[in-house]
């Protein structure tokens, strides 16, 4: 039997455009197109065709053309992208999705937000950033940010808890893996206490960050427990796969920085969602458009 997999294109056109060369690149290197099928939504359209041949190969092969597409300047050509996905992924019965909760899916970073109310969100902010581009350890640095939270009274993590932005598309991504019998879950560098309500809300299967703790009403600034850092992540997405009897092959791991190198490396599809330098590199996909749920039609669900 031959092996076949998904070459997914998609833009924010309004109108699905072929890249130039996609064909003529396949053909020459004697790939078969077996299907076509197109889909489109909020903010972006694309088609996914099915191809013959490996992952491997047909990563070679469209590779430069997404690199293309990543650094032209052309306006039809805004976000667009280019992914190979295993044909198993897609057909797969059962599929886990493992997502970072900060910039992925939600708009913000909580450790800003909190470190704004003690006045230091511009400097945390600085840590955040230099963290998410893999420049620091994490759990050095999320030591150090959370020691500036010392002190405030919790009602600020309800403050915090009111204003978080869901990105475009998160909660139509996890109702579409819910609706089709798959299963979501979340692994964050933030806080369990503000991530919990969160997670309820969405019927998440699992959620999994950093405890805050807490003395006589007010943030020690101090975390307890095991840091979840880029190391844990992967032990989460391992661990809940195990619990599910979920292969490996058939997860999908989204995030945006350093902090989920690990993560997407482990998971059968590593999406790096509108993401740092060095996790856009090691990404099995990217997103530069601001829909989360293109995730879903890069396995087909939609």
């Amino acid at each position: 039997m031959q092996s076949t997999a998904f070459i997914v294109f998609y833009s924010a056109a309004s109108s699905c455009t072929e890249p130039a060369g996609l064909r003529s690149t396949l053909a020459a290197a004697g790939h078969e197109v077996i299907s076509e099928s197109f889909f489109g939504g909020p903010g972006r359209t694309g088609a996914r065709w099915e191809v013959s041949g490996t992952v491997r190969q047909l990563r070679a092969l469209t590779n430069p053309l997404d690199d293309r597409l990543a650094a032209s300047t052309d306006p039809e050509l805004y976000g667009a992208a280019i992914a190979v996905v295993p044909a198993e992924l897609v057909r797969a019965k059962k599929l886990l999705l493992v997502m970072d909760v900060d910039s992925t899916l939600i708009k913000q970073e909580v450790i800003e937000l909190l470190a704004a109310h003690a006045g230091r969100e511009a400097e945390v902010a600085a840590v955040t950033e230099s963290a998410m581009r893999g420049e620091i350890d994490f759990a050095q640095s999320l030591h150090s940010r959370v020691q500036v939270l010392a002190g405030l009274g919790t009602e600020v993590i309800d403050a915090v808890r009111g204003t978080l932005e869901l990105s475009d598309g998160a909660a139509e991504l996890v109702a579409a893996f819910k609706a089709a019998g798959h299963h979501v879950a979340v692994v964050s560098g933030g806080f369990a206490q503000v991530l919990g309500p969160l997670a309820a809300e969405l019927d998440l299967d699992f959620a999994r960050a950093n405890d805050l703790d807490i003395a006589a009403g007010r943030l020690t600034g101090l975390v307890n427990g095991t840091v979840v850092d880029r190391a844990f992540k992967e032990v989460m997405l391992r661990t809940w796969a195990a619990e599910l009897g979920i292969e490996m092959e058939h997860t999908i791991a989204a995030g945006d920085g350093a902090n989920d190198l690990d993560m997407l490396g482990a998971a059968g599809l590593g999406v790096a969602f509108n993401a740092k330098p060095l996790l856009r590199a090691a990404a099995d996909a990217r997103i530069d458009l601001p829909r989360l749920d293109i995730i879903a039609n890069l396995v087909g669900i939609s």
